[in-house]
């Protein structure tokens, strides 16, 4: 599905954080807390915010709604 570009961001479980497929953060995660969507949008339902890293824009965002 990833080579398909059906899933395009991956999340970390524990830390309710998603970002893209090639965030160096995102690749040095345990296997076990890894889980996969499909758009932004689907991660935002699941309650994910995004990562700091790698979407640095949306983080700005999203941090600045949460003050």
């Amino acid at each position: 599905m990833i080579r398909a570009n059906e899933i395009n961001f991956g999340g970390n479980v524990k830390l309710k954080i998603y970002g893209k497929l090639d965030c160096k953060s995102g690749k040095r995660m345990k296997k076990a807390n890894r889980f996969f969507f499909q758009s932004v949008e689907e991660s935002i339902d699941h309650g994910f915010r995004p990562c700091a890293q790698c979407m640095y824009d949306d983080y700005k965002k999203w941090k600045a709604e949460k003050l």
